[in-house]
């Protein structure tokens, strides 16, 4: 019966983990997200600006190496992903069904899209994210150890 001694992280032989370009990526987009919605905010309820400023927590604790944040990423994008596979329940109105598709307007360019194909995109990239935050090279960027601290390291 031989233990293994654990290795420090700053041992020569140590595999350092890397942060994966696809967590640098949806990082990314919750940091876009979340400073647009704060600089919305002030036409907006508060909660939503709460809810910004947890998702920055949430990036902070991504960079961090915190446990806790991964499993704080892993419930936000499965809730994510629920409440945009929700969408087309929650946006029926059987009162409104002649209004026609949507239109998009993006400053010189304006289209005409369906529904459907919009409720599709958020479902996909709630896909997407769930993928992000559930592969083994995310999981693989955050210490093993269990800390529920989120602001200490």
């Amino acid at each position: 019966m031989t233990q293994e001694i654990p290795q420090p992280d700053n041992a020569p032989d140590a595999v350092k983990p890397h942060l994966p370009k696809r967590l640098i990526a949806l990082m990314l987009v919750y940091v876009i997200a979340s400073v647009t919605g704060l600089m919305l905010a002030q036409s907006m309820a508060e909660l939503s600006a709460m809810l910004c400023i947890l998702t920055l927590m949430l990036v902070l604790g991504i960079v961090g190496r915190q446990k806790a944040a991964l499993y704080l990423l892993r419930t936000f994008s499965l809730l994510q992903l629920v409440l945009y596979s929700m969408m087309p329940i929650i946006m029926y109105d059987p009162e409104n069904l002649d209004s026609g598709p949507t239109t998009m307007d993006f400053g010189l360019f304006q289209s005409v899209v369906p529904e459907w194909l919009i409720y599709s995109v958020f479902i996909a990239l709630g896909m997407l994210q769930v993928w992000i935050s559930f592969n083994g090279k995310v999981k693989a960027w955050f210490k093993p150890r269990v800390n529920f601290n989120i602001i200490a390291s």
